[in-house]
């Protein structure tokens, strides 16, 4: 795939299924996360990589986070199941840092551009790939779970394989009508 009819034909997979990205891939898809913009070189954040019985491992981090918040049990259940929609669970963090001249905001960009570039590199490999957020990304026992730190910030919940669907591809919405000049 070229990479103009990647920038301008992108969009979600949210039906994923088996196979998963080789474990090649993955490598190739965490290289391209790790290549984005970076001022001051922080490398401000962290990829953790569920699959397998990982994916029952970030499950069970949901369903104690949905317990603990006292959902219902159609909820509860949600949880139970949200890392299965597909094979392979990225959760990006955003591991920020104190620096003079890269606020944290910069850092937290930084992270978001490094999900957005682990997604586009996916799919020039034929993957689907989804980026999520929800409630549980900013859940402290989801954090907690995953280890994080107090100034730790989940970015999304980068969902990986194979497409069931082709989905038409969404109308172009010309940058022009989001733009203006001084």
């Amino acid at each position: 795939m070229k990479a103009t009819e990647l920038l301008l034909t992108r969009q979600s997979s949210p039906r994923l299924t088996t196979p998963g990205p080789t474990a090649e891939q993955v490598e190739f898809i965490l290289n391209a996360g790790a290549r984005v913009p970076d001022h001051a070189a922080l490398t401000p954040w962290e990829f953790i990589i569920a699959q397998d019985e990982g994916l029952g491992r970030l499950a069970d981090i949901f369903v104690e986070a949905a317990k603990l918040k006292q959902c219902d049990e159609a909820m509860i259940e949600k949880a139970s199941k949200m890392p299965f929609r597909a094979p392979m669970v990225i959760t990006v963090v955003a591991k920020t840092q104190q620096h003079p001249k890269v606020p944290v905001f910069e850092q937290h960009l930084a992270a978001g551009c490094a999900t957005m570039a682990m997604q586009q590199a996916a799919f020039t490999l034929g993957l689907g790939a989804v980026w999520r957020t929800g409630d549980f990304a900013f859940d402290s026992q989801v954090h907690k779970g995953l280890g994080l730190g107090e100034e730790d910030q989940i970015i999304g919940f980068l969902y990986i394989g194979t497409p069931t669907l082709t989905a038409p591809i969404k109308p172009l919405k010309p940058g022009k009508q989001f733009s203006r000049y001084l």
